[in-house]
């Protein structure tokens, strides 16, 4: 026999591929399925995390957008003896002068004055509501909003009216009056939370006047707010202690509540890192289950691949058709289970009403982690099918 006459096996095209890798697929669908399932939780579980850490982290950016990263605050530290310090009470006016300040405001903690929702409750049961002094543009500094009511004014910030954190209101109920100091304050309004500055969630609001008048306020700010311009806050910030405490400046704490808020990302680390590893770990028993599935196919069609090796099909040409089917069946799962992860990720955004954010390198690596896992599963079994000879798999058959 001539050498131009020796018979070559022909190659396999792309589309042959897949047809010969569909058939084991279909001819056992429900083993397929359950399968690909394992793989399906995997990616699932780790789109999911990583859709609803990013939904959180993209639903805290755009509240500190609307908020505004541009607030400071100045708080009395200690001195070098240890007791506790005091702001000027000209700090407010000073940080005013600073050019690049927007807006200064300040309140003042009056730690002897304690409220209770009736003039029959025992004196010390206060629940732990703190008094603040407050001056009238708090709301705007801070970025504040009135849940019912109004704010103080000219006209009664003067007077015994008082207006309700977030969470003071919910302790007291819906009263119009408090019992503070021997008398009765007016509730004239409720705060909305707010988020940059805590504190005046907890808290009973007068007027500056009216705490000096009643109280016996000495008019040293114990807070101090300050909007600056948001290509300078950082320069505000370093010159802000100077500025409201000139002869210690270093008995004073200056902060910025956006960096608060913004830490926040960072707690959920090591929670999202072991979910990322249970998904991970769904994901290596799903590969798994799909070694098994592809092990166990090679067994059952011992007399499938005698015949092709027969008819002259070659040991590379066995071992890519059983890696293709590997390969489809982690693809069939991964596809599923990043498909399940975005909906179960759009689902529990939904109800925390952020916006649903995933990013599309976690869409990818999620059907690149299962070609990966594909190759890897079925390449032993593949192997194992191409070293059968042909006698033997059909004596077996």
């Amino acid at each position: 026999m001539s050498e131009k006459s020796v018979m070559r096996p022909a190659r396999l095209r792309g589309s042959d591929l897949l047809r010969l890798g569909g058939t084991g697929l279909r001819a056992r669908p429900l083993r397929a399925v359950l399968s690909a399932l394992g793989i399906a939780i995997g990616i699932a579980a780790m789109t999911a995390v990583v859709g609803i850490s990013s939904s959180s982290r993209a639903d805290l950016d755009r509240a500190l957008a609307a908020l505004g990263t541009n607030m400071l605050t100045a708080a009395p530290g200690q001195t070098m003896f240890g007791k506790s310090a005091k702001l000027p009470d000209t700090a407010v006016a000073m940080v005013r002068r600073i050019g690049p300040v927007l807006s200064a405001t300040a309140t003042g903690s009056l730690d002897d004055a304690h409220v209770y929702r009736t003039d029959k409750i025992p004196t010390g049961q206060t629940g732990g509501i703190g008094v603040l002094a407050a001056q009238l543009d708090l709301l705007k500094t801070v970025g504040a909003r009135m849940a019912s009511g109004t704010w103080l004014n000219a006209a009664t910030d003067r007077y015994p009216a008082v207006v309700l954190g977030a969470d003071t209101a919910r302790r007291l109920g819906n009263v119009p009056a408090v019992w503070m100091q021997g008398r009765w304050w007016t509730v004239i309004g409720v705060l909305a939370p707010v988020p940059l500055a805590p504190e005046l969630n907890s808290a009973v609001l007068v007027g500056w006047p009216a705490a000096g008048s009643y109280l016996g306020f000495d008019g040293h700010p114990t807070t101090l707010y300050t909007r600056a311009v948001e290509s300078q806050v950082e320069s505000v910030r370093a010159v802000l202690a100077a500025t409201a405490n000139p002869e210690n400046p270093n008995e004073v704490k200056v902060s910025k509540p956006s960096d608060v808020l913004a830490a926040k990302r960072t707690t959920n680390a090591t929670f999202t890192a072991l979910l990322l590893g249970l998904g991970a770990v769904a994901l290596l028993v799903g590969g798994i289950g799909v070694a098994n599935t592809m092990v166990i196919s090679v067994l059952e069609r011992r007399g499938e691949i005698g015949l092709r090796r027969s008819l002259g099909a070659t040991k590379s040409q066995i071992r890519v058709q059983f890696v293709t089917e590997a390969l489809l069946l982690s693809l069939l799962g991964g596809l599923g289970g990043v498909l399940l992860g975005y909906l179960v990720t759009g689902a529990y955004s939904t109800t925390q009403r952020w916006p649903t954010v995933v990013p599309l390198w976690a869409l990818a690596g999620g059907v690149g982690a299962t070609v990966v896992i594909g190759v890897i599963a079925g390449l032993y079994p593949a192997i194992r099918a191409a070293r059968l000879a042909p006698t033997e798999a059909l004596a077996t058959a």
